[in-house]
């Protein structure tokens, strides 16, 4: 999946995260900040990373702001970024386990 334009999804609520992406240059460019990122910094990092290539990202600067969320929050926040970004409208969003 191409990310076309810059696009956020979440929030900075507790529990929560707030993922933006970009278009980058050449692979993924992440920047993590993290209210927990001594105790779950890389599992974060593994949770989004794995999930932009489930995706088919290969090229985005990633910028993920977590406040505390569970791995299926960020999940389906970096999924919503993206849907966003490449300009899939409701409609088209491939939910129901399409999306492996």
């Amino acid at each position: 999946m191409q990310i076309e334009t810059m696009a956020m999804a979440g929030t900075l609520e507790s529990s929560d995260v707030q993922v933006t992406v970009e278009p980058g240059t050449a692979g993924i460019e992440l920047h993590l900040e993290s209210s927990v990122m001594n105790q779950y910094g890389r599992a974060i990092q593994k949770t989004v990373l794995d999930t932009l290539k489930r995706l088919g990202v290969s090229s985005a600067r990633v910028q993920v702001v977590d406040q505390g969320a569970l791995d299926c929050t960020i999940r389906a926040r970096v999924e919503c970024a993206v849907f966003r970004s490449a300009g899939i409208s409701d409609k088209n969003i491939p939910w129901g386990g399409v999306v492996q």
